[in-house]
């Protein structure tokens, strides 16, 4: 087979390509390590520029496809096989063009390193073109693909943002679901991938359409949009403030009340967290959506994951809430879970837990007084729900925050409990330090490579 390719022979050439080829099809690293042992990589690669022979040029690209897709990529990216591969996406063989794109999609899905190489290379333009073609639905597909790849990562500055997200934008409309699948992930990848990624999704109108797929019944498009809807709610208040205009919080209501996959109740929870970090107008927009009984539901009841992200939503509206709105708050049960919360392992999360409280029981001052009472009685709930205990034992936690917060309320609500004799009990009214507000959401990797078999 390694004599037939290095044949002077046309025909001969052709053969032994695809007896590599149909060998790789057993898709083993062994079969791969025995090739490249061959030496015929760059063999392969000077095939691709033998336009007079479209034939051969398809199936070295095939082979190069399926090597791609092994554990030895690197190699196949540094074999001067990319900058071939990038020319072949303009190819008049249809075929031709197919399998190039197809070998660069998994060259790019590799290592950040290898898709660098393929963008260096110029393959961004060339790929967004064949869009403009009247394709198959395979080849659209791996096209799609493809591109979702190249978005993964941060892109380098000279990458114009507008083209791809013009193509994404017409393909996140797909009736197929894997086109819709990729679409979705590529805009996921955008949000973080470039410089005011968010601000251009959002300028290129793709909001309204990702909250929509939030009812797909297929968890391999929800996960992809509700991760890009997470990536947004993360950013600034005015972008924040177009998902609630798009009426996302009732499409949120039904994924935490219903039986959805664990990582999409959580990317839910983040949304909502998020949204409650904000202003008292999105805190209310929160409660307006009847969102704060299921959140309570899930912070009581449902796996860690779930329970931290549901705490956050909780915490920043607790924290950030109207006398009113955390009087609707405590009516629908949140103290206890609150509580708690004091006990996780995460100083953010347990700081604007106390931050939530501390707000609570000012409220309840303020009920106190309208009562002419001499209790408060949040202070007196979380007494009797055992919050006192959770926040005494926070004492002994070494944050200085947390320990300056925790020592304001119980100085503050309920004097008697502490000594008047501790030298740590502060004797001013320290403020605590700022941290942030909202957990850290991470991306999602899309399938990172693809073998052609011998049916398709």
């Amino acid at each position: 087979m390694e004599e037939k390719v290095w044949s002077d022979d046309n025909t001969i050439q052709l053969e032994g390509t695809v007896q590599f080829r149909k060998l790789l099809s057993d898709e083993k690293n062994s079969t791969v390590i025995k090739i490249i042992r061959a030496d015929v990589l760059p063999r392969f690669s000077d095939f691709l520029s033998r336009h007079d022979h479209p034939q051969l040029q398809m199936e070295a690209a095939w082979v190069l496809t399926n090597i791609a897709a092994s554990d030895y990529t690197l190699l196949v990216a540094e074999c001067g096989a990319v900058p071939r591969l990038v020319e072949l996406l303009g190819s008049g063989d249809a075929n031709t063009r197919h399998q190039a794109t197809w070998a660069l999609g998994n060259i790019a899905a590799d290592i950040p390193s290898c898709r660098d190489i393929v963008l260096d290379h110029g393959a961004m333009m060339p790929l967004l073109a064949l869009f403009r073609e009247d394709m198959k639905v395979s080849v659209l597909r791996t096209a799609t693909w493809a591109l979702s790849n190249l978005c993964f990562g941060k892109l380098p500055p000279e990458v114009q943002v507008k083209p791809i997200l013009e193509i994404i934008c017409q393909l996140i409309h797909s009736i197929d679901e894997k086109i819709l699948g990729d679409a979705c992930w590529a805009l996921c990848y955008i949000c973080d991938g470039v410089s005011d990624g968010i601000q251009h999704v959002l300028s290129a109108g793709a909001c309204p359409r990702l909250v929509n797929l939030l009812t797909h019944a297929s968890a391999n498009i929800l996960l992809p949009a509700i991760m890009a809807l997470a990536r947004i709610s993360s950013g600034d208040d005015a972008q924040v403030q177009v998902l609630v205009e798009n009426d996302i919080l009732n499409y949120l209501i039904l994924l935490l009340t219903r039986n959805y996959p664990t990582s999409v109740k959580k990317q839910a929870c983040l949304i909502v967290s998020n949204i409650a970090a904000g202003s008292k107008d999105n805190i209310q927009a929160v409660i307006d959506a009847d969102v704060i009984s299921p959140l309570i539901f899930l912070l009581k009841s449902s796996e860690q994951d779930i329970k931290e992200e549901a705490a956050w939503a909780i915490s920043n509206a607790a924290s950030g809430g109207s006398n009113d709105q955390i009087q609707y708050l405590v009516s629908r049960g949140c103290l206890e879970p609150l509580c708690s919360i004091l006990t996780y392992q995460d100083a953010d999360l347990v700081y604007t837990c106390l931050r939530g409280l501390q707000n609570i029981l000012q409220a309840g001052e303020v009920g106190k007084q309208g009562q002419d009472s001499a209790v408060n009685p949040y202070a007196q709930f979380i007494l009797e729900c055992g919050g006192l205990d959770k926040l005494e034992d926070l004492q002994e936690v070494d944050n200085d925050a947390i320990y300056k917060l925790v020592m304001k309320l119980l100085e503050g609500y309920w004097d008697e409990e502490v000594s008047d004799d501790d030298p740590n009990v502060p004797t001013s009214n320290d403020s605590a330090e700022t941290v942030e507000t909202a957990s850290e959401d991470a991306a999602q990797p899309t399938e990172s490579s693809a073998t052609q078999n011998e049916t398709e």
